[in-house]
């Protein structure tokens, strides 16, 4: 009952605020980028709510627990992405005039076809990105509220799809802004109460991990997937109600599993997880499937962070809704300083999951190790108020990402590969989420910052390169365009395809299939390069860059104007 009263209110804000947006909606630019009229202050809020998404909320702390310290190198990359967008991007995207990424590629670059590849981009991206949204809403409702999975997958879906099929992006704007005020509220009052209530013993225990081997305590393990564990010696449990003996070897807990493990029973070693408070753990790299190559894990992701955070196509959109360019590069410096005090909190559940909730990292559900904590420290009415609020906060996540995505996705179906009226986008919008809700439904057994993580590298290995290139380099051409995002998303996708369902890896060459950014960035920028040396680019091209270079609100007047315009075509024709 606690957990639905902590959720209701955020989905019953997120509906009024949609409702209010239907008076201000009337044409195709109200839906997508709000006619051009946020602030920056309200754009940042938006963004960072926006862009703080369930990997952020639930996932790097779960990744922390599974992985070890190492993991907090993921909040790195995404806040450098924002400090190489604001300084390459953010800016010239709006001065382009674009509703939508796959605009951009068709006003600089003037192809129909490269627009529409972009617009399947972004459905790609989209999607990998959309899933672990839903899938996470799905598990913190099962785990806190003891909901079936697929009840927080449909609330979530429903919610929306109904706000942004009402409101637009205005709508999703002022909820992406109230939801992130509400999320850094319930995600660090929390964190403080934890460490103050954990006790001395246990902030010790923290900060000098002891090796997770046996169980302190009878600790039951409830699994919401199927999980392989490899069993060092023989050991007694309770399965189902069941009283048996594990044998040395493999087992694998099936989904919905429940066993109780005795007091001082040897703890399974989970296949492709470091063991909890072990050296490995402890490492403050990311050794991805315990390959043995930490430090190129750590490139790997940091590649494909960073540079994916300038191609990903929700956020890219955001900068359209400002007013000029220089309110979308202060929209992105002030998100900067939003996102790096948010990030500072991720680790301290981490680090008290690991001491206080050790079994999640036996269910694979360590993803609920945020709200799994309060009941930890406090099983009163304490733990079930904290256990509320940062379910509250958690679901404000889940919905502030899914809006944008859901967006851009309908946008390019509806704006970019079958222009239509507003009715045919907000058509897009139920279609979409239809389509999301049963992908994430079939997703349980997927981990959410892995997921979010390939979105990254898709968008690093397509829209990074056409977005650098195009803004920065007057030479590109539209074949250049093709070719280099082609590129870009058979390689990154083709890779990401075959770690799911390929035979098994090992070492460095499991690293690159799993996170290929260092290799497919590289390739999709080469690509875009060299088939547009063999070019020629229109004569229009100098024109398009110098849109793009302009700074609007600087050009006072026709002196101003004509020795700005005639230092960038000197630029340019070097």
């Amino acid at each position: 009952m606690g957990v639905a009263l902590a959720v209701a209110p955020v989905v019953l804000v997120t509906l009024l605020i949609g409702v209010r947006g239907v008076a201000a909606m009337r044409t195709t630019s109200d839906f997508l980028v709000a006619s051009r009229r946020i602030s920056p202050l309200v754009n940042s809020a938006a963004v960072s709510g926006e862009y703080l998404s369930a990997a952020s909320f639930l996932g790097i702390a779960g990744l922390v627990v599974k992985d070890g310290i190492g993991a907090l190198w993921y909040p790195v990359g995404f806040t450098a992405g924002y400090i190489a967008m604001l300084v390459l991007v953010a800016a010239p995207m709006r001065r382009s005039g674009a509703l939508t990424v796959p605009d951009f590629a068709e006003a600089r670059l003037n192809s129909p076809a490269l627009r529409r590849l972009a617009a399947v981009v972004v459905l790609v991206i989209g999607t990998i990105y959309v899933v672990p949204q839903f899938r996470t809403a799905g598990l913190v409702l099962a785990a806190v509220g003891g909901t079936p999975y697929w009840v927080g997958v449909v609330v979530a879906g429903a919610a929306v799809s109904v706000t942004l099929a009402l409101g637009g992006m205005r709508a999703a704007t002022y909820v992406q802004a109230f939801q992130f005020v509400l999320k850094l509220l319930l995600f660090l009052v929390p964190a403080i109460w934890l460490v103050l209530q954990a006790g001395a013993v246990n902030r010790t225990d923290a900060l000098n991990p002891v090796e997770f081997t046996h169980f302190a305590r009878e600790t039951p393990v409830r699994f919401e997937v199927d999980v392989t564990m490899e069993i060092r010696e023989p050991t007694p449990v309770r399965r189902n109600g069941v009283v048996e003996t594990l044998p040395p070897g493999e087992f694998t807990a099936r989904s919905q599993d429940e066993v109780r493990f005795a007091t001082g029973a040897a703890v399974p070693a989970v296949r492709g997880g470091a063991a909890l408070g072990g050296p490995d753990w402890r490492r403050p790299l990311l050794d991805l499937g315990d390959q043995g190559y930490p430090l190129l894990g750590t490139w790997a992701v940091l590649v494909a962070t960073m540079l994916g955070t300038m191609g990903l196509p929700h956020v890219l959109m955001r900068f359209h809704t400002s007013p000029d360019g220089r309110a979308a590069r202060r929209t992105a410096a002030i998100t900067v300083a939003l996102l790096g005090v948010f990030y500072l909190f991720p680790g301290v559940y981490g680090v008290l999951g690991r001491v206080l909730v050790p079994g999640l990292y036996l269910s694979g559900a360590t993803d609920t190790v945020v709200v799994a904590l309060p009941y930890q420290v406090d099983s009163g009415w304490a733990g079930g108020l904290f256990t509320a609020l940062l379910t509250a906060g958690a679901f404000a996540a889940f919905l502030a990402t899914s809006l944008g995505l859901l967006l851009v996705m309908s946008g390019a179906i509806a704006h970019d590969l079958v222009p239509g009226e507003l009715r045919r986008l907000r058509i897009a919008v139920f279609g979409v989420a239809g389509v999301m809700v049963l992908l994430a439904l079939r997703s349980a057994e997927l981990d959410a910052g892995v997921l979010v993580t390939w979105g990254f590298t898709v968008a690093a290995s397509t829209f990074c390169p056409l977005l650098v290139l195009g803004i920065w380099w007057p030479r590109l051409t539209a074949t250049g365009g093709i070719a280099g995002v082609l590129t870009g998303l058979v390689a990154s996708s083709g890779s990401i395809l075959f770690a799911l369902a390929g035979p098994p890896l090992r070492g460095w060459v499991a690293i690159l299939v799993q996170q290929p950014a260092p290799w497919s960035v590289p390739l999709a920028f080469g690509a875009m390069a060299l088939v547009s040396l063999r070019g020629r680019p229109p004569a229009w091209s100098t024109a398009a860059m110098l849109r793009l270079h302009l700074d609007e609100p600087r050009l006072t007047g026709p002196r101003d104007r004509s020795s700005t315009v005639r230092r960038l075509t000197r630029l340019l024709s070097r």
